[in-house]
């Protein structure tokens, strides 16, 4: 599925505050310690959203660094710019294709991007982006989920169950990702070399799920759809979500395994 991942409004900041935050959050760092960083190095990061990853990434090179951020999606870039900028680099934000980026060739030492890969219409020529803006010696570190996810799972039920069988596939549509052996296959043919792909396996804790379902589904691409829905499908939605997540119970939220691929490479 390569739906694009817009939203706008609203929509955007539940995402940062739900999505973003709690999900992708705890995933950041690991993807920034893959790339190996270093002081003063210029870093792009694509498919940025609000910001997760380029933030972190621009601690790391600190002042000298130069960070950029790109994504398609106007409302995701104005929360983005709209946070606190982090000590390091400045981070310039910029609304572009990651099948297109507008960037000169071999302008960048590494490339980032959490996320994102799933949803490009066209993921070789999204890579041969990548390739084509780092410099000789740069390195790319990219990541996608291994598999639907406990609390996913849940709500695609739940959406499938008590508002759409479409609804459901869309919630779970960041899930549809390449295989390990895809998404090495894409790299080597886009010209990277030393490419590799780990597991990197986390705990994702969420606050109550009764008030975090529907904050995050306000922040998704089925945002609409859910808003239109009756207040019984709505309430019917949560109490399948919170009965199955019930035995990740933690505290007053729920604590659930995550996994994700990350593939490294570097251009020779």
């Amino acid at each position: 599925m390569t739906e694009q991942f817009q939203l706008s409004g609203e929509a955007a900041e539940h995402y940062q505050r739900c999505g973003a935050q709690y999900i992708l959050g705890p995933c950041a760092p690991s993807l920034v310690n893959a790339a190996r960083l270093s002081a003063g190095e210029r870093v792009l990061d694509v498919a940025c959203g609000t910001g997760v990853v380029t933030r972190i990434a621009a601690e790391r090179v600190g002042p000298a660094g130069r960070l950029v951020g790109v994504d398609l999606n106007p409302g995701m870039l104005a929360v983005a710019r709209s946070l606190p900028a982090p000590n390091g680099a400045p981070i310039e934000w910029l609304e572009r294709s990651a099948l297109d980026l507008g960037l000169e060739d071999a302008s960048f030492e590494v490339v980032l991007c959490q996320q994102g890969l799933q949803f490009f219409p066209d993921k070789a020529l999204a890579l041969r982006e990548m390739r084509r803006v780092l410099d000789r010696g740069g390195r790319l570190a990219l990541s996608v989920w291994k598999g639907v996810g406990a609390y996913h799972q849940a709500v695609g039920d739940a959406l499938a169950r008590f508002i759409s069988t479409e609804a459901g596939a869309r919630f779970c549509a960041s899930r549809q990702v390449p295989t390990k052996e895809d998404l090495q296959r894409l790299a080597t043919e886009a010209g990277f070399a030393d490419v590799e792909v780990r597991i990197d396996r986390i705990d994702i804790r969420l606050p109550p799920i009764d008030e975090f379902t529907l904050e995050h589904l306000a922040g998704s691409p089925v945002a609409q759809t859910i808003a239109a829905a009756p207040p019984d499908a709505r309430a019917k939605v949560t109490a399948s979500v919170t009965k199955q997540l019930q035995r990740y119970a933690d505290g007053d939220g729920v604590t659930y395994p995550e996994e994700t691929q990350v593939l490294t490479a570097r251009v020779q």
